[in-house]
């Protein structure tokens, strides 16, 4: 059965593909099987993440992207993180209707993902989910994400390169993206650049990369100004993101990062396979409700309770 569908994936085959990100989501047993077999044939896709805050037109824009990319005779695909239900038809969604023209456009393959609350299961099936699409055949591969914030940075941990979507009127806004967003943008787009105070942001903008990159030798980040309702600067952003693409591979960044993605990787199955493990041995869907009756009154303390349950399976280990 494995056989059959990887077969039809490295053909194309959209409802192989499908199927396989629904087995990912759904975290089914011939999950790991089927992913250390699209392995070996991945590698080659280009790897594009899209944030920003929330009505910054990145549905738009991504609209504007595929149809430039798509003329260059492309194959694409658009994982688009929804945090609640990847079907759920809310608000959240109905702005990805933008892009449904695509829908049924060969070259292009378009799928919302859950991420159900839970940060390191996002990062772990949009990773799987990156393998069945770069095995595919896929050129261009974007994760479209909601919003700001730590889901996004997680999820930016497993592109090759992270446009960060800004608009006028953020505000006070722009100051929280000091904080720590603004790290993870390789390419920053003021959006909605024909309204008013489009220039005051990227202003703005140039000088929070002044100060991240005062003390380092890299050039610094390339602003973009476009406007997806009208269609300008659309090109030279997509010109934009193929050059840095190629900067950042003869440069051995582009290696480098993917080197880091597949480290994170690693360590993720890990953490994974000993957590599975140790909840096996220490049947803790049966015993939680008596630790916890333990703590409430004050018979064990939390971090003595678990250290003794650890131990226990370390001499466990020990003994095989």
């Amino acid at each position: 059965m494995i056989d059959e569908i990887v077969k039809k994936i490295l053909n194309g085959d959209i409802r192989a593909i499908a199927r396989a990100i629904s087995w990912i989501e759904n975290d089914l047993p011939d999950k790991e099987a089927l992913i250390d077999e699209l392995f070996k044939q991945t590698g080659r896709a280009k790897i594009i993440g899209i944030t920003g805050p929330p009505g910054s037109g990145k549905s738009s824009l991504l609209d504007r992207i595929i149809d430039l990319e798509k003329q260059k005779g492309k194959k694409i695909a658009v994982l688009a993180i929804d945090p609640s239900s990847p079907f759920s038809g809310g608000a959240i969604l109905g702005d990805r209707v933008r892009m449904q023209k695509h829908a049924t456009d060969p070259q292009v393959f378009i799928r919302s993902m859950a991420s159900r609350g839970h940060l390191g299961g996002l990062a772990g099936a949009t990773a799987d989910a990156l393998k069945v699409l770069d095995a595919a055949g896929y050129d261009l591969i974007i994760i479209e994400t909601i919003g700001v914030g730590q889901t996004e940075i997680e999820v930016m941990n497993i592109v090759d390169l992270v446009l960060l979507v800004l608009v006028p009127g953020l505000g006070d806004e722009i100051q929280a993206l000091k904080a720590g967003v603004m790290e993870i943008g390789d390419i920053f787009v003021i959006n909605k650049a024909d309204k008013d105070e489009a220039r005051r942001v990227k202003a703005e903008v140039e000088y929070v990369l002044h100060l991240k990159n005062e003390d380092s030798k890299e050039s610094s980040n390339p602003i973009f100004m476009t406007s997806a309702t009208q269609n300008t600067g659309i090109k030279e952003l997509v010109e934009g993101m193929e050059s840095t693409l190629q900067q950042m591979e003869e440069s051995g960044l582009l290696k480098e990062r993917r080197l880091k993605r597949l480290a994170l990787e690693l360590k993720r199955i890990l953490s994974s396979k000993i957590e599975d493990h140790v909840h096996h041995f220490l049947n803790t869907e049966n015993n939680l409700e008596l630790w916890l009756d333990q703590l409430a009154h004050r018979q064990a303390a939390p971090y003595q309770l678990i250290s003794k349950k650890v131990k226990q399976v370390l001499k466990e280990f020990k003994k095989q």
